[in-house]
């Protein structure tokens, strides 16, 4: 009798490991993005000064756009890659942040103690974060000088990474 229970046991658990096991081979945040080869979602935010920056009047440069947070240990592991990347690229490529999920007053002392390689942009609703598409910081979207999404990264960037995105989108 245990053996058939064993057996039966055996046969009905199978198909769930085997499932699970395939299930974990695959990072959900690393699904190619829709958007890519697509107008990039426009949007109209202000930084943390009250200004207001519309990516459609960005046209004619790339713009690398990088949701970031305080919180996110990997966003700060790429702070640096940021900044580097931001002042070899400063007259050829715009940077631009999107503050996500995270508080203002926090975000203003990251950026008085590590300093900035771009505008923080407020998004109050997470409104374009969802036009993006947004699973958690960090993501950058690279838009070309048309306005369309060239490439999308899940996870900090890399120095090699920002040059070879970034050297063919110039």
């Amino acid at each position: 009798m245990n053996k058939k229970v064993l057996l039966t046991g055996s046969l009905l658990s199978l198909p769930v490991l085997v499932f699970l096991g395939i299930s974990f081979r695959f990072d959900p945040r690393t699904i190619d993005s829709p958007l890519i080869g697509k107008t990039a979602p426009g949007f109209a935010l202000e930084d943390l000064d009250g200004n207001r920056i519309d990516l459609a009047a960005l046209r004619g440069k790339p713009v690398l756009l990088n949701f970031w947070a305080t919180w996110c240990q990997p966003c700060i592991v790429e702070h640096p890659v940021l900044q580097a990347a931001a002042r070899r690229y400063a007259d050829r490529v715009h940077f631009l942040g999107v503050i996500y999920q995270d508080e203002n007053d926090a975000i203003l002392r990251f950026l008085r103690q590590r300093g900035s390689w771009g505008p923080s942009l407020v998004d109050p609703d997470v409104k374009v974060g969802i036009a993006y598409g947004v699973y958690g910081a960090p993501e950058t979207f690279f838009i070309d000088s048309s306005g369309i999404v060239a490439e999308k990264v899940t996870g900090p960037l890399s120095p090699g990474q920002l040059d070879r995105i970034l050297g063919g989108l110039l």
